[in-house]
Order: structure tokens, then C-alpha cells, then sequence
């Protein structure tokens, strides 16, 4: 090395350490990219998104080849610094203490720590480029590389370590969540509160969006003609429940359109009811609002009805009341469903007591704990543990209301505050 001038030693130096320094960026940018664009880019055809699938598809010979070529180059740094220190110095032991310290030195910044930060920083601009010279390196050491992971598969073997299935992630639906909000603008804001809904269809129950049994309107088969007919002029909905005896006892459904088809030539009478109506579709409560739309979409029908483990009739469900908590409100409701809450001139909410918590806190915009009873009505009674009087104050989930009526052992009005201040988990009376 004696004969090689000193300058050719500072240019090949120089050359190392960049070379040193594109395989750290390298690695460390792939190894930061994101895995889901990376695929997305591929797919689209993106020759540099593919060769990096493919360089990453094959990630022990991948990182043989950095490693190799950064073991290598960092040796040959090592010996040129001594070679420099040893000309400068001498070869005492302070010289090859300096050379030591500067080769550590160099390594560390230009082609470790530096490196990797901006391949952390910048993952996709570095990541894609690099693969059309990493691509060809890897076939060209192939054989190299191949020798050195037959020890490197050979100890990870006798560890009983299988990185190819530790690779293999798949997101949660909690990972999936975190991820539409944190796209920014990306997706916009509407289309992110249809994907945060729709990971919630498993977690909600028809409970919590069905029409509770006393506000379903119900057509009396026994009933004259007269007041069938009264009945269906002023009928809101499209479809109707026919019931004999008790509101409970649903015997089918009947499209008002045939009602009036029917209706314009004859009485409307019993038989002529059970001639048109279809059998009513029961459900279970506490099914998944998400389960239920697909038995929706299997039956071909938009309607069920709710019963508990007794048969009994709890609510009503629609195919509406789950677009509805995918999309939010997109129709107007009957005049029975729209008058369970109004503002009044002091800003002040009165809502009846039959009101869903869900829908409180989606329309509203207040935060009644979801994990317990669906009314307020239940709430309240719930808390408690009494038919309160009217007058009544309390404070309940942050929120300070005061009963207003109670009727047939059950709160039928209650006055709420402007859901403004929220953040207070406490509950209290007085």
C-alpha cells in the first residue's frame, strides 16, 4: 500500500463510504415502506413498486446482499483509515488508536445513522429507485448469498424461528380504524364516517336501531272497513303490519300500494287483507346489525321484526335503519319519529323518554353510554332504580337533565341541555 498515493486513498475512501451509504439507505427505506401503497403501485403497474415486491417477496436474500456489501465495504473503510492514520502517525499504538476512533467515526455518520434517517424520512422516493440497481446485484451474488443464508436458514432452523410466517401481518379492524383516520385528506370526511360505521355494523345490535314496539304503525285485520280505510289514506309508510288481537300478534305485511289498488273498486275486509299480505319475518334480538343485512340481501325482503328469547315483539327493523347508520339520515321520518325531541327558546332539548341513545348522540351530538339500555327511559330507570318523579334532577354521563313527565311506570319527558361542555363521566341527583 506504500506504493498508492495518499489522494487515491482520500478518493477511494470517498467512494466507499457512498457506496456504504446507498445500501443503509436502501435497507432501511424498504424496510419503511408502506406495504399496502407499495402493492397499490404495483398493481397499477409500477415497475419499481414490482421489483421492490420482489426484492421484499424474498427478504433473507434481500438483506444478504445489503449486509455483504456493507460488512465488506466497512472492512475495507477500516483499512484504508489505518492505512491513512499509519502515514500520518506512524505505527505506534496512538496512531492505530486514532484510526480506530476515525473509522468508527465515519462509518457511524456517513453511512449508518445519516443514511438511514433519510431513508426512514423519504421510504418511497429512495425505496423504488434503488430496486433497478439492487434487482441485477442480487443476480449477480446470488451464489454468494446463497452460501451465506445456508448457514443463516440452518441456525434459524435450530432456533425453530420461521421468519416467512412472522412476516405475514394482516390488519385488525382496530388497525383498519386508525388507519381511515389517520388518511388526512385523502379520503374525505364523509366517506371516512361511512368506513368508521361500517366496522361498527359487528359491534351494533338490531336493538339499538330498531323502532320500539309501541311506535309501530299497525293495521287491525279486525277492524271495520271504515277504519281500515282511514287507516291506509293516512299511513305513512310502504309497508304495514297487520296484527289480530294484540299489536304483539303480527300476522303479516301489506304494501299500501295493493292497498289502494284494492281499495279504489271494494271494501277493504279481512279476507281481502290475508289475500295480499305476506308472512312477516321474525328475528332474534341482539343480532349484529351487520349479520342482519346480509340475511336481508339472502331473504330479498327489507322489513323484519324483533322478538326476545320468549317470542315476544320488541321493535321493528328496516333495510332504512341500516343504510341510515352507514350514511346518517337520507329520508324524512313519520310524523311520530320526528317529534321525539324539540328545542325549545332556551336552548334546551325536550326529548321523550322512548328516545334511542344512539340516536341522542348521533343527531344531537351527546354521549350517553351505548353498553346498557337503548332509551332514555331505560337509562334513567336504570340509574335510579325507581320510577322517578317529575321535577326530578339529575346528572347522568355528563349530562344534567330533569324529568319532566312520567307516565304508565315509565319517564315519558325529559329536559336535556345543549350537549355543549361534554366530558364529564360522572352522575349524580338531587
Amino acid at each position: 500500500m506504500d506504493d498508492i498515493p495518499l489522494l487515491s486513498l482520500y478518493a477511494a475512501l470517498f467512494v466507499l463510504l457512498i457506496v456504504s451509504a446507498f445500501f443503509s439507505i436502501s435497507e432501511t427505506s424498504m424496510m419503511a415502506l408502506n406495504r399496502y401503497r407499495l402493492k397499490h403501485l404495483a398493481k397499477t403497474g409500477h415497475r419499481g413498486a414490482r421489483l421492490t415486491t420482489q426484492l421484499l417477496a424474498r427478504i433473507d436474500q434481500f438483506l444478504g446482499v445489503v449486509l455483504l456489501g456493507n460488512n465488506l465495504i466497512n472492512a475495507a473503510v477500516a483499512l484504508l483509515v489505518g492505512e491513512i492514520a499509519r502515514r500520518y502517525l506512524g505505527g505506534s499504538e496512538f496512531a492505530l488508536f486514532v484510526a480506530t476512533g476515525a473509522a468508527a467515526f465515519a462509518i457511524l455518520v456517513f453511512s449508518e445513522i445519516t443514511p438511514k434517517v433519510v431513508g426512514a424520512a423519504y421510504p418511497e422516493r429512495i425505496a423504488l429507485p434503488s430496486s433497478y440497481v439492487l434487482t441485477p446485484l442480487l443476480k449477480l451474488l446470488r451464489p454468494v448469498v446463497w452460501f451465506v443464508n445456508l448457514f443463516v436458514q440452518s441456525l434459524l432452523w435450530l432456533l425453530r424461528l420461521k421468519p416467512a410466517e412472522a412476516a405475514e401481518s394482516k390488519l385488525t379492524p382496530e388497525e383498519l380504524r386508525t388507519l381511515v383516520l389517520e388518511s388526512g385528506n385523502y379520503i374525505p370526511k364523509k366517506h371516512q364516517s361511512i368506513l368508521l360505521n361500517l366496522f361498527d355494523l359487528e359491534s351494533i345490535t338490531v336493538d339499538d336501531v330498531m323502532t320500539p314496539r309501541n311506535q309501530i304503525e299497525a293495521l287491525d285485520i279486525d277492524a271495520s272497513p271504515e277504519v281500515l280505510r282511514q287507516q291506509i289514506a293516512t299511513a305513512y309508510h310502504r309497508r304495514l303490519p297487520v296484527y289480530q288481537g294484540q299489536p304483539d300478534n303480527i300476522i303479516g305485511i301489506i304494501l299500501v300500494r295493493k292497498l289502494l289498488t284494492v281499495s279504489q273498486h271494494h271494501e277493504i275486509t279481512a279476507n281481502q287483507l290475508r289475500e295480499i299480505m305476506r308472512e312477516p319475518y321474525f328475528i332474534p334480538s341482539e343480532t349484529p346489525l351487520f349479520t342482519q343485512l346480509q340475511q336481508f340481501q339472502e331473504h330479498q325482503d327489507r322489513l323484519c321484526f324483533v322478538v326476545d328469547e320468549y317470542g315476544e315483539l320488541l321493535g321493528l327493523l328496516t333495510l332504512e335503519d341500516i343504510v341510515e347508520e352507514l350514511i346518517g339520515e337520507f329520508a324524512t321520518h313519520s310524523p311520530l319519529q320526528s317529534t321525539r325531541f324539540h328545542r325549545q327558546p332556551d336552548g334546551t332539548y325536550l326529548v321523550e323518554g322512548g328516545s334511542l341513545l344512539r340516536e341522542l348522540n348521533r343527531k344531537l351530538g351527546y354521549r350517553f353510554p351505548l353498553d346498557g339500555p337503548k332509551t332514555l327511559n331505560g337509562l334513567i330507570i336504570e340509574h335510579l332504580q325507581d320510577i322517578p318523579e317529575p321535577g326530578t334532577s339529575l346528572q347522568l354521563a355528563g349530562h344534567r337533565m330533569e324529568i319532566v313527565q312520567t307516565q304508565d311506570r315509565a319517564v315519558k319527558a325529559v329536559r336535556l341541555p345543549a350537549p355543549s361542555g361534554q366530558g364529564v363521566n360522572s352522575a349524580g341527583i338531587r
